[in-house]
């Protein structure tokens, strides 16, 4: 019984394999789907246990030029994506319907197989889910319908997200003096959630329109089922963050006390535990945790 399991599965596989796109099959990644899955479990790996494991007793990196330059490096990139996509067919020859897989060699085919995903730096379960299944999937999407038709709608849409998700990020890399430029970070949940409603209401349009012969039709349930699927993380977000106030931007009359002082600020105290007086303190390079001095 296993090894007839085991024969069917390897027979799937060897399918799959035979229907890779001719066009795609010398890319770096695309001979074989185990690279790509040893790549995304070592990813699952680092992020869930080697990372967390390394830096449990160092102290954190300081990373804000790599921060910033990776995040508006990411801004240009998706805008790249943006462009190539609406050039390859989306601005173009598309009916924004039942556009189905361009099998051709044309230029403008070719165009859109440069196409990748990339997304969040929250160690949750919706980011870890984003980063290792999607990746996964894409690999199959590339290997079967890397000019996608309809099916590569969401992807374009995601990377319009990323234009505007990763200035976000890159702005609040940058340091606190850019803050007041962040008062619109509510509203990225808000802009997420409507690209989750745009992309499933897009792809259900398969399932209305009568003779669309897409020709892989399970990445159009894939990627409704996705769709769903996201709406429904994303709207969790939202509550606990918005509603529930669970992830608010702590202010300065909100944070908690420390060491009896209403603001939460740093505390810097006399090295032999004296009060100031006459309003001049003499202060030692360190400051108060709890009633303890910590040097800095």
């Amino acid at each position: 019984m296993i090894q007839e399991v085991f024969t069917n599965i390897m027979r799937f596989y060897d399918y799959l394999l035979k229907r890779t796109d001719a066009r795609v099959r010398d890319y770096p990644l695309m001979q074989s789907p185990i690279q790509m899955t040893l790549i995304l479990l070592s990813y699952v790996f680092l992020v869930l246990y080697a990372g967390p494991r390394y830096m449990a007793n160092r102290k954190p990196y300081h990373l804000k030029i790599p921060m910033v330059i990776y995040n508006f490096s990411m801004v240009f990139f998706n805008a790249y994506i943006v462009y190539e996509f609406m050039m390859s067919g989306w601005a173009t020859t598309f009916t924004w319907r039942c556009d189905l897989i361009d099998i051709s060699t044309s230029p403008q085919t070719l165009r859109i197989f440069f196409i990748l995903r990339k997304k969040y730096s929250q160690v949750t379960f919706l980011h870890i889910f984003h980063h290792s299944a999607l990746p996964w999937s894409w690999w199959w999407g590339i290997t079967l319908a890397p000019a996608g038709g309809m099916g590569c709608f969401h992807a374009m849409v995601n990377a319009m997200v990323h234009v505007i998700m990763y200035t976000y990020y890159g702005l609040s890399a940058a340091g606190p003096r850019f803050q007041k430029y962040l008062w619109w970070k509510k509203y990225m949940t808000a802009i997420q959630l409507i690209q989750f409603i745009v992309v499933s209401v897009h792809i259900s349009q398969y399932y209305f329109i009568k003779d669309c012969e897409y020709q892989v039709p399970i990445f159009i349930h894939l990627i409704w089922m996705y769709g769903m699927f996201f709406f429904v993380l994303f709207s969790n977000f939202w509550i606990q963050a918005y509603v529930k106030g669970k992830r608010l931007p702590v202010s300065s009359e909100n944070k908690p006390k420390q060491n009896g002082l209403a603001n939460g600020t740093e505390v810097t105290t006399l090295a032999n535990g004296t009060h100031p007086e006459n309003g001049t303190v003499h202060y030692t390079n360190g400051f108060a945790i709890n009633g303890k001095v910590k040097e800095v």
